[in-house]
């Protein structure tokens, strides 16, 4: 593990950066390290079905991102289920930052979190190496927050880690709210204020079709304009522009300059058309989109004695197989064989 910085150089690099088929560079990996989790949210999961799939070892992962960087990956996202219940996580971001590209620049390295765990965890991950965290948090009502994740007491102890997690200099800490009608749109604007006092970036997400017991309708979705017209009741909102092409987040503060929002609409406005994200889920298959009906099996090219050159070239390759969008909404739409919280968020 420790020779992690200077691997990527030994991998061949003929092929060259990650681009699919469409012209879109892959520079983004949002790697699954568990498909634990200590929530059963209700928009995510049954409350019944506990882990379905694998995990690799931390050795696995790490040598996986060694190869995705020789190819042109430049952020690493570690996800779940729930990865801060990963032994061994604080270690495997300590290589992570040992890793250089092939220009010699440093990971972008973050982590999204349910944040249960995190107010003990800011501040070792933060030396270790971490640069930024997302912390997934769906109501702001103690009582509402309860019932999403159906863990008494839960809401107290995210509020804790979203504090260590400033005060372990992680910003901007971003806090992920999926937003389900009926259930917790009720909160818009207490995340307005929550924005504007605790200085984090709130970010409103569409409630897409990848939950475990289906029940996704179009119904269900507060759109993005319908949470713009919200919060510029609360105070006019003035956009920001955005902080990369393909980033998800339409951006916002308010017309004093006093917090920051941002809305995530892959619903109402796609935008597949800027990607560059891939996936690997916990037990080594790669996806090119959450609504991918297809995996592809990395690990079973590990199991077999394939060389870092082998696993590359199977990057490439699934690479190319990337969609151009997802169909949402559209006739004959299929949802992905695996919900969110077995993908990775």
């Amino acid at each position: 593990m420790a020779l992690a910085a200077s691997i990527p150089a030994l991998i061949p690099q003929t092929m060259g950066p990650l681009r699919d088929r469409f012209g879109r560079a892959i520079t983004d990996l949002r790697l699954s390290i568990t498909d634990r989790c200590n929530y059963k949210c209700v928009y995510c999961r049954t409350g019944n079905d506990g882990e379905q799939y694998a995990e690799l070892s931390i050795e696995d992962y790490l040598r996986i991102v060694r190869v995705f960087v020789s190819q042109g990956i430049e952020k690493v996202r570690l996800t779940g289920g729930e990865p801060l219940l990963r032994a061994g996580l604080v270690e495997m971001v300590r290589e992570l930052a040992q890793m250089r590209t092939p220009e010699g620049r440093k990971l972008d390295i973050a982590l999204t979190t349910n944040g249960h765990l995190l107010a003990g965890l800011a501040q070792p991950l933060r030396d270790a190496g971490l640069n930024r965290i997302t912390v997934s948090m769906d109501a702001i009502d103690p009582e509402i927050f309860a019932r999403i994740t159906r863990v008494p007491g839960s809401f107290e102890r995210v509020l804790a880690g979203v504090r260590a997690a400033k005060a372990a200099g992680l910003e901007p800490v971003k806090i992920n709210a999926v937003l389900l009608r009926g259930f917790n749109d009720g909160e818009i604007e207490r995340f307005a204020e929550f924005s504007r006092s605790e200085g984090v970036i709130v970010r409103f997400i569409e409630f897409m079709p990848l939950e475990e017991d289906r029940v996704w309708t179009p119904e269900i979705v507060v759109t993005l304009d319908e949470i713009v017209a919200r919060l510029n009741r609360v105070r006019p909102l003035v956009p920001l522009p955005p902080n990369a092409a393909s980033e998800t987040a339409r951006r916002y503060t308010f017309d004093d300059g006093l917090g920051e929002i941002g809305i995530i609409a892959p619903v109402s406005h796609p935008f597949c058309g800027h990607c560059s994200r891939i996936r690997v889920t916990s037990d080594g298959k790669i996806r090119t989109c959450l609504f991918s009906q297809s995996e592809y099996d990395l690990y079973a090219r590990m199991r077999r004695g394939g060389t870092d050159a082998d696993l590359a070239a199977y990057m490439h390759s699934a690479v190319e197989q990337k969609e151009a969008r997802h169909h949402i909404g559209e006739p004959g739409f299929l949802k992905p064989s695996r919900s969110m919280v077995h993908i990775g968020g």
